[in-house]
Parts: structure tokens; C-alpha cells; sequence
């Protein structure tokens, strides 16, 4: 694993060009000790009842031949059905040879996803790679802007209508589309997110109990009260500019706080989280972690959304620490065959 120590000294020394502190004067026991704001009022009914609704809906998925073939794992399209009708689309990827013994959804950063990382998730998972509403190459629909900086505010009126509560929905869905492919894949089925979908993972892994354990890279949306006075270059730079215009999105985003629902999740999570971070202001980052509410392991990065002298060491030890912490898995394995188009 890096030394924290290194990651410290490495964080200190990045040069710049950006108008703020993307430390924000944070050090690393500063970091450690921002926690979570108060959950408002019916926050875990309110999260309990979306997801009752995404549950019931018939995720019909519907899985593509294969477009290739790539580390060991085969690449194919796949679309379900999310809350609202919504078709969603993405990838899914299956071991090459053919043996399923454990299942992963996979949630892609702010950026959207134009292809699969098959080396994210564990050895031997059905991993499902969705587009989330509004973003990627798979889920373009004409009433949600794909933008990040347009995205993220779709909706942000009302708690009923933002849009990350149905990208959280989406989620939930690829995973019941994923074990209706692979019902063996019920018995270890994690969550890998980065970023946007470290967040997204977050606001959903506490009230789907067919998740076992997550890893989350430089998750987003943690403690969005301090998230609202720290400048970035991100999605949050947009809340900000809204929230400057319109104080009252603040009650709506404090339902959508990762760290609040950081402290909702009983499974064990990994949180990757960085010392010096331009988009994702990193005491958010590490609020997520210091909130969880079940077994938890912190991974210091020198830096996220940001290049580095180190970036590729960091991220393959980060790899290694992923694997490590969502090995094991009693799953009995199953053919790779599920329903194809």
C-alpha cells in the first residue's frame, strides 16, 4: 500500500495553476476529522421509499453479442429498465472463461463512461457498467442534460426531483438486472464507483441489502454544507454558483449527502480518498469515509482529477488494495450465459 507519508509529502509539492487551494488548508488529520452534518428530517424514509419503488420495477435486461474481448473478460452491451420507464444502457462484462462466481455494478465518474474498466472490479465477477440517466455514450434521453455542469443541477428544485436520486434508482436497478442475468452472483455482489458514481454509491448502498461490500474512489456529494463554501473546478463549482443565486437548493441537497448516507451502510467499504483534489474538494471526499458506519478502510491518494509523477504507482497499488479488500466471496460459479438480444 502507498505510505500515507509519501502521499503527504508528494500532496505538498504538486504545483498549480488554479485561482484556490485544492487542499482547501486541509492537512491530513484536519482531513480525517470532518465529519458529517445532521441528517434532516425523514432523510432515511424518504431514501427507504425510492427504493422500494426501484425495487419493484421489472429491469427486463436484455444483453448484446460480444463486441470484444479485453483482460480476460468479455465485453458485451447490455440495457434494463430503470424508475420512469427508462431504458438504460451500458456494458456488461463476463469472465472469458465463462465461469461466474460473484457480481459487480460499477458506477463511472462525472465524465460519463465510453468504455468498461475490466480491471476494477474482482476476478471472476458479471460486473454491469450502466450509463447513468443523462450521461455516457448508452443513456442520452432529450429532457436530461448531459453536461455535468447542467446535469447536476436537473431537477435540484425538489427532493422528489432530482435527478441523482434516480441515478441512485439506476443503480439499484442494474443490480437487479445484473442477478436476473446471474442469480449466483447474489452471494457477493459489491460496488465499485469513482467519483460522481463514488457518490451515487454511496447515497444508494444503504438500503439494498444484496450489496456485501463497496469500494469508492474520490466519492463525491460528501457534506454538502461544506461542500457549498469550497471552490472547484467540478460539478460542485455549479451547485455553488446555483446555491449563490438560490439558498434554498441547500435543504434539497442535504438529502443527497454522501456523508450522511456514509453513515447509513453496515457493509464494509473502501474509500480511496485524496490530499489534493481540483474537482472533488477532498474534506468531502474524506467525509464520506470518516461517516461510515460499518467496517471501513481509508486509502490516501496524493491527488485525485489531477496528473502526478505518481499517479500510475498509487493507481496500481489502489488496485491492489480493491482486490484485497473485495476478495473472498463464497459464490458457487455459473455458466456465462444469461439472456442475449
Amino acid at each position: 500500500m502507498v505510505n500515507e507519508t509519501d502521499a503527504v509529502r508528494r500532496a505538498a509539492a504538486l504545483r498549480h495553476a488554479f485561482a484556490f487551494d485544492p487542499r482547501h488548508g486541509y492537512d491530513l488529520p484536519a482531513l480525517r476529522a470532518v465529519g458529517a452534518p445532521a441528517a434532516p428530517d425523514g432523510f432515511d424514509a424518504f431514501w427507504r421509499a425510492r427504493h422500494a419503488a426501484a425495487r419493484a420495477v421489472e429491469a427486463a435486461p436484455v444483453v448484446g453479442p460480444r463486441e470484444r474481448r479485453a483482460a480476460g473478460f468479455d465485453v458485451h452491451p447490455v440495457r434494463y429498465t430503470s424508475v420512469g420507464g427508462r431504458r438504460i444502457g451500458g456494458w456488461l462484462t463476463l469472465p472469458s472463461d465463462g465461469r461466474v462466481t460473484r457480481g459487480c455494478v460499477a458506477a463511472h465518474g462525472y465524465g460519463g463512461l465510453a468504455a468498461p474498466e475490466p480491471a476494477l472490479p474482482p476476478p471472476g465477477a458479471a460486473t454491469i457498467w450502466p450509463c447513468l440517466r443523462g450521461l455516457g455514450t448508452r443513456s442520452r434521453f432529450p429532457d436530461v442534460p448531459e453536461a455535468p455542469d447542467a446535469h447536476v443541477l436537473h431537477g435540484i428544485e425538489g427532493r422528489e426531483t432530482y435527478v441523482h436520486g434516480a441515478c441512485a434508482a439506476d443503480v439499484w436497478c442494474a443490480a437487479s438486472a445484473l442477478l436476473a442475468l446471474f442469480p449466483a452472483a447474489a452471494g457477493r455482489l459489491d460496488f465499485v464507483g469513482v467519483s460522481f458514481g463514488g457518490g451515487i454509491g454511496a447515497l444508494a448502498l444503504p438500503w439494498d441489502e444484496r450489496f456485501h461490500g463497496a469500494a469508492l474512489t474520490v466519492p463525491s456529494f460528501g457534506n454538502h454544507p461544506l461542500r457549498l463554501t469550497l471552490p472547484c473546478t467540478g460539478s460542485g463549482e455549479a451547485v455553488r454558483a446555483r446555491y449563490a443565486r438560490d439558498p434554498a437548493v441547500a435543504g434539497v441537497l442535504r438529502y443527497f449527502d454522501a456523508a450522511v448516507a456514509a453513515s447509513r451502510i453496515a457493509v464494509p467499504v473502501l474509500v480511496a480518498a485524496a490530499l489534493f483534489d481540483p474537482a472533488v474538494p477532498p474534506p468531502g471526499q474524506f467525509a464520506v469515509h470518516n461517516a461510515l458506519g460499518g467496517p471501513a478502510e481509508l486509502f490516501v491518494l496524493t491527488a485525485g482529477h489531477f496528473d502526478y509523477p505518481a499517479l500510475d504507482a498509487e493507481t496500481a497499488a489502489l488496485r491492489a488494495a480493491r482486490l484485497r479488500f473485495l476478495g473472498g466471496g463464497d459464490a458457487r460459479p455459473q455458466p456465462a450465459t444469461g439472456r442475449r438480444a
